[in-house]
């Protein structure tokens, strides 16, 4: 079936399709790829989650980091390695069982279980111990100053409801059915789970009884979840009237929905840059043919392939002017970005082709880059772009599109794919985040979405460092050190900083969220 005529028939199904009495039908690209908190640190996952689950602080809409489920913190002044804090008495989980440390302790130790995704942000935590229903403290190894900022993204799971329910451990096949938290939830947060079909819907309700709601608009009764691939589907189904809220709009369809009467569109920087990486480990990548070698394992090859891409054509023709060229994985607001590290490498294809010949590659060689088709916005357009470039300089390359669900299972084997696109954003605002999850060697704590095999005993050895350094100036300057090395190496090529846009049915205001995480418990109800 062509893909506009199967766009135009998913529209009509939507329209069709029963909705909750006063529903608000959020759709965007992808699905979740679980309700376990612990499982996926992936976009789709963590925004569901987050309205049925809570941490002990949170980002608001600007990033700021502000406490939810713990009241007040500190880094104890006699033994800066251990923080301290201290919980809400009033919260409640959604089965009315009551909140305590005990859930913060099972749910930490849950989240640094190998089989976590979000491993990475406690890979400094040595112990989490109780020191009463509402005091928890957390020892790291060393002074941890920027642990703080991890805490937001451990959600906080009823310790009780886990072991009545055999969800204590996650499986080593996260996805797997065997997990009651899977596709079962129950968290502190503004939303309970009704009911779940994974690529199709799932709903949830007002809770009633949410902790926090005099302090919040809560004013969604019932808000249901719609994954929509197609794009042309997804406009379809909010001209329709079937949606209330397009979280990833189509970028050629922006000028035509900001015209459209009814609707209001918002835009803003997403903390978020669009990168490729490689396999650098292996010594023949599956799907590359180069003589038996691995031409990723070759700076001058990482090198050709950089100023080969020309990044004003990515921004201006593919993006339309919805991405920021970048020379660096990291956005300008987080900790550690500078001008100079954000400026990309001049397009020159003539000396890209000079750099494969003295990596022996006069001919060039032949890969395979793996690409999400679900994920971000023109992703799969930026590849075939990509595709192109890369082929004037002799890199025949095969693309493989596909779902993020099975381009996260592809990034999280060793070795990962031989080319692909991914994107990071860094929910601490803050380099380490980066530098632990991408560039540190996989070692059980670290390094868990660094699937290019890079594995560099002085890169570990300074996160090391900055993880534990208490002078700020001192911790800036290792950043700055760390960045100025990993930017020589160029295990990553960065593309392009994203950018975002939201388009809703004019009863509503929804400014972008930079984490692209929308908040709907801030969401008022519509005046009627």
């Amino acid at each position: 079936m062509p893909r506009r005529l199967a766009a135009l028939l998913l529209g009509l199904l939507l329209v069709l399709l029963p909705a909750a009495a006063e529903a608000f039908v959020w759709a965007r690209s992808s699905d979740a790829l679980t309700l376990d908190p612990h499982v996926a640190n992936e976009g789709p996952t963590v925004a569901l989650l987050q309205n049925i689950y809570e941490a002990l602080t949170e980002r608001d809409r600007a990033g700021r980091l502000q406490p939810l489920l713990a009241v007040s913190w500190r880094m104890l002044l006699e033994d800066p390695a251990v923080w301290e804090f201290k919980l809400r008495d009033d919260v409640f989980f959604q089965d009315g069982s009551r909140f305590s440390a005990d859930d913060v302790v099972f749910s930490y130790r849950r989240a640094m279980a190998p089989s976590s995704g979000f491993r990475d942000y406690l890979a400094s935590v040595v112990s989490i111990e109780k020191l009463d229903d509402l005091t928890i403290r957390i020892r790291t190894r060393g002074p941890s100053p920027g642990f703080i900022d991890n805490t937001q993204a451990i959600a906080i799971m009823s310790k009780a409801w886990a072991e009545r329910n055999g969800a204590v451990l996650i499986p080593g096949d996260a996805a797997s059915e065997a997990n009651f938290a899977h596709e079962h939830a129950n968290g502190t947060g503004p939303f309970a789970l009704v009911s779940r079909q994974p690529q199709i819907m799932t709903e949830l309700r007002r809770n009633e009884n949410y902790w926090n709601r005099r302090h919040v608009a809560l004013g969604i009764g019932t808000l249901i979840y719609r994954p929509i691939p197609q794009p042309g589907a997804r406009v379809a189904a909010l001209l329709s009237g079937a949606i209330d809220f397009l979280q990833d709009v189509p970028i050629q369809d922006l000028p035509r929905l900001r015209a459209q009467p009814g609707l209001t569109v918002t835009s803003g920087v997403e903390n978020r840059t669009i990168f490729l990486g490689f396999d650098i480990g292996s010594s023949a990548p599956r799907g590359t043919r180069a003589g038996g070698r691995n031409p990723f394992a070759d700076l001058r090859v990482r090198r050709a392939m950089n100023i080969a891409i020309d990044r004003d054509h990515l921004q201006r023709v593919v993006m339309r002017g919805e991405a920021l060229p970048s020379g660096i994985i990291i956005p300008p607001f987080v900790n550690g970005w500078s001008r100079e590290l954000d400026t990309p490498p001049p397009f020159a294809p003539g000396q890209a082709r000079q750099l494969l010949a003295e990596a022996g590659y006069p001919q060039g060689f032949s890969t395979t880059l793996y690409c999400p088709n679900d994920r971000y916005v023109y992703g799969e357009e930026t590849c075939r772009a990509l595709v192109s470039m890369f082929g004037r300089i002799g890199i025949r390359v095969t693309l493989v599109s596909q779902s993020q669900a099975a381009q996260s299972k592809a990034l999280a084997q060793t070795p990962g794919p031989d080319l692909f696109l991914a994107g990071w954003g860094a929910p601490t605002y803050d380099s380490e985040h980066v530098f632990s999850s991408l560039y540190h060697s996989r070692d059980g704590r670290r390094g868990a979405y660094n699937a290019t095999g890079y594995a560099d005993p002085r890169t570990d050895a300074l996160i090391g460092e900055i993880s534990s350094e208490i002078d700020h100036g001192r911790r800036d300057a290792l950043i700055a050190r760390l960045w100025q090395k990993l930017r020589g190496e160029q295990i990553y090529l960065p593309l392009y900083h994203q950018m975002l846009s939201y388009a809703m049915k004019d009863a509503y205001d929804i400014p972008v969220d930079v984490s692209n995480m929308p908040k709907f418990k801030l969401v008022a109800a519509p005046a009627r």
